[in-house]
């Protein structure tokens, strides 16, 4: 009878297992500053599996899937509409660079530029997905000349400022 308990137990914890291997949903954001050329790169990283639940709402139009360029178009407009970066009070627009789908992991890249040479502050607003995952947090990382200050985004966050 023992045995049989502690057969079940053992059952119910390996099935139990992977549910709880992935918990959180989370992405990275890393902006890239460079003062001399100006140039700006901003990445965004995610899992598919937690970008593919937003898919029915950011684009209704497509298959919830990754599979579907639409659905991929969507994402990205998504993300370049959600994200705003100002680099010492001065907005800093960036466009659609690349798009990486590789198994679970998604990485868009997008360009900016920057007149500012002698870099202070770097504001950054986000909101990715809302209300699709109420733990969704997306880490972000800005460098500027090989120095890297970090903020974290949740949902509901304010826009965050880094000095340098």
């Amino acid at each position: 009878m023992f045995r049989r308990a502690l057969l079940t137990a053992a059952l119910i914890a390996a099935l139990a297992t992977p549910a709880m291997a992935h918990r959180g949903h989370a992405g990275l954001t890393v902006i890239e500053i460079d003062p001399i050329s100006g140039a700006v790169s901003v990445t965004h990283r995610f899992a598919a599996h937690d970008v593919e639940p937003a898919l029915p709402s950011i684009a209704p139009e497509a298959q919830p899937s990754l599979d579907d360029p639409r659905a991929v178009a969507d994402l990205e407009a998504h993300l370049r509409a959600r994200f705003r970066l100002s680099i010492d009070g001065t907005d800093v627009p960036v466009t659609h660079a690349g798009t990486d789908l590789a198994a679970d992991n998604i990485r868009v890249d997008f360009a900016g530029e920057t007149a500012d040479r002698d870099i202070l502050a770097v504001t950054v607003d986000l909101d990715f997905f809302p209300g699709v995952h109420d733990d969704q947090e997306q880490q972000v990382n800005v460098r500027v000349d090989g120095v890297t200050r970090t903020v974290v985004f949740r949902p509901g966050s304010e826009a965050q400022t880094v000095t340098f």
